[in-house]
């Protein structure tokens, strides 16, 4: 099936351009196929994990182990690996899919299976050669081996290309010398090949290395890590003295190192969101059954005001996080086939496809990490007591959803990036986020409309309202540039607060295109809660605009120009009929009593 290019918004451009939202996915999409595998993945963890919780909370390495070996067994590890190379060769969406299933009931598993099936293997799919893959790849996709990446360093973390690990040639030409120290390395207890990053020389960028972990080559591991959380998970350090690499093991080309690490980073941030999705399903559900079962006062607490905001909340950006993950995936996914269908190389179409929404990997792996904090601490809240109990799955899910607003780059990092990422596209062209930026400074100088829009169609307040919070973006980063410039990304928290007004954005335009798709697809009746998500998602994402353009704007601008600039926040976040909020909590949270789990 041919792609309209036309239709499809390029990474980052969703600030500057109106989607139509037939020309998004949404899971109401997934096909029979991918219904088929999320329903093999789901029986494999019912069977085969949900029964030993307990046992992957006390630190049961060996039971990590051997679960992924059955995972290679039924082809879960090798989803997004090229049929040549032993694997099933899915698009992005299914991988996606696969992800979010395994990852959801377990922490431990769900770190080794990201770690393998990505970090782990990815790199070489994607940057080795057609040797290197043959003689690697089908063991890492069917199990018969598990892989680990050593990138981390003791004086090297956000700066991950400020490694000192040295790579040294022999005299013979024929292999290299790694000598150096790796921390934080998941899967280490048990991996069989490892992607090490090293210096060779004194080369401004680090090159990446796939090393088997045989003995007798100066490999040696650290002891387990005591961890907060994901206890199961396999984390060691890894020392290299003079491990010995063959030439022709060396991953690209000489330098590329910092590159590889890099895009690797940008398919494991939109991943890691796909990873929380069942989770948050999970931890509503538990937290759902328990208050419908929990009597206080004679009374279900589940049928108390403050427990449903609770609940709605939770459902409401569970809701939220699946529309956006997933409207991103099949975007990467669209573009990998553009450019393979172009002509592009396998490799090729998929390092650009991801690299083009960067951006939105990193604004998924923020908000989506916090979301899963978020529920997973309002899960506890409601057991109450027995929340805070190893007894109960809420402690657990706590403790090993902590890990995820670190991985993949500090959250912090992602939203720096991200604001950083979109400025950049717009001064090479990629974008233009000059002009629109431009306008809505034009705009702020002229007279503000007094009409009242026609808001009797179906969302056509809330579509007014998305198109001025992008106005609000556009004003505060056009303002920084033009008083800033280059040195914008020193103001870092300016950056932070205006990266959170552009998650925002990406967030609730998302679940507004997806209820709206499925409205003209399924019928509004059929939609009610949605909408009820929908509208008080936007509530909550106007408030937090507000509070961070507010905050922006009082730290860097002074006398007029101040003024003017909070003038304009007051127009651009302006409702003209607000929603009865505490309604469409009571509405959501008694869907959700009335089905006993999440149920959207």
């Amino acid at each position: 099936m041919s792609i309209n290019e036309k239709n499809i918004t390029r990474g980052g451009e969703f600030i500057i351009k109106e989607t139509n939202c037939e020309n998004v996915f949404s899971p109401e999409d997934f096909s029979e196929e991918q219904l088929m595998m999320k329903q093999a993945v789901s029986d494999f963890i019912d069977k085969e994990v949900m029964p030993h919780r307990e046992r992957f909370e006390n630190k049961d390495y060996k039971l990590t182990e051997d679960i992924m070996k059955k995972a290679g067994d039924l082809g879960f590890l090798g989803v997004a690996v090229p049929e040549e190379y032993g694997g099933m060769g899915m698009g992005f969406v299914s991988t996606m899919l696969v992800c979010e299933t395994i990852s959801g009931a377990v922490g431990s598993l769900s770190t080794a299976f990201g770690a393998h099936t990505g970090i782990g293997t990815m790199p070489i799919v994607l940057y080795g050669n057609e040797e290197q893959n043959k003689k690697f790849v089908p063991q890492l996709a069917s199990g018969e081996i598990f892989g680990s990446y050593c990138l981390t360093e003791p004086s090297a973390g956000s700066d991950a290309n400020s490694g000192k690990t040295k790579a040294v040639l022999s005299e013979d030409g024929t292999h290299y010398k790694i000598t150096g120290q790796k921390m934080w390395i998941s899967n280490a207890g048990f991996a069989k090949l490892f992607i090490v990053f090293a210096r060779i020389d004194d080369d401004k960028n680090i090159t990446g290395f796939i090393v088997p972990n045989e003995s007798n080559n100066g490999i040696t591991l650290g002891d387990e890590e005591k961890k907060l959380g994901i206890h199961s998970s396999s984390t060691r350090q890894v020392f290299f003295n003079e491990t010995k690499v063959p030439v022709e093991n060396m991953l690209s080309e000489r330098g590329s190192g910092f590159k590889i690490a890099v895009n690797s980073l940008n398919v494991g941030r939109i991943k890691l969101a796909a990873a929380c999705l069942d989770a948050q399903k999970r931890v509503t559900s538990y937290a759902v059954q328990y208050a419908n079962e929990r009597i206080q006062f004679k009374t279900k607490i589940i049928d108390f005001e403050a427990i449903k905001e609770k609940i709605a909340m939770m459902a409401t950006d569970t809701y939220v996080g699946e529309s956006a993950t997933y409207r991103a995936a099949k975007d990467i996914e669209d573009r990998i086939k553009i450019r393979h269908d172009s002509g592009n190389s396998f490799q090729e179409s998929e390092l650009k496809g991801v690299e083009e929404y960067a951006i939105e990997c990193s604004l998924l792996k923020v908000a989506i990490s916090e979301d899963m904090q978020n529920i997973a601490d309002e899960g506890i809240q409601i057991f109450g007591g027995m929340g805070f109990s190893a007894e109960t799955p809420m402690e657990g899910a706590w403790r090993d959803c902590r890990i995820g607003r670190i991985y993949e780059g500090t959250n912090e990092i992602n939203r720096m990036l991200s604001v950083g990422m979109l400025i950049k596209k717009a001064m090479k062209g990629h974008i233009d986020f000059i002009s629109p930026a431009t306008k809505v400074a034009d705009e702020l100088m002229g007279i503000p409309s007094f009409e009242v829009p026609d808001l009797t169609e179906l969302f056509s307040q809330e579509k007014l309202i998305i198109k001025n919070l992008k106005k609000v973006f556009l004003m505060l980063a056009g303002a920084g540039i033009k008083k800033f410039g280059e040195k914008l990304e020193e103001h870092q928290q300016m950056l932070l607060a205006v990266s959170d007004i552009l998650i925002e954005v990406y967030m609730i335009e998302s679940a507004l295109l997806r209820t709206e798709k499925n409205c003209n697809k399924l019928g509004k009746e059929t939609q009610t809660n949605q909408i009820s998500m929908t509208q008080l998602y936007l509530y909550k994402a106007v408030d937090i605009i507000q509070s961070k353009g507010k905050e922006v704007i009082v730290s860097f601008a002074a006398g007029d120009e101040q003024k003017g600039l909070l003038m304009g926040l007051k127009r651009f976040t302006k409702y003209y009929e607000y929603p009865n909020i505490i309604k469409l909590k009571n509405s959501i949270a008694d869907k959700l009593k009335e089905e006993n789990k999440y149920c959207f």
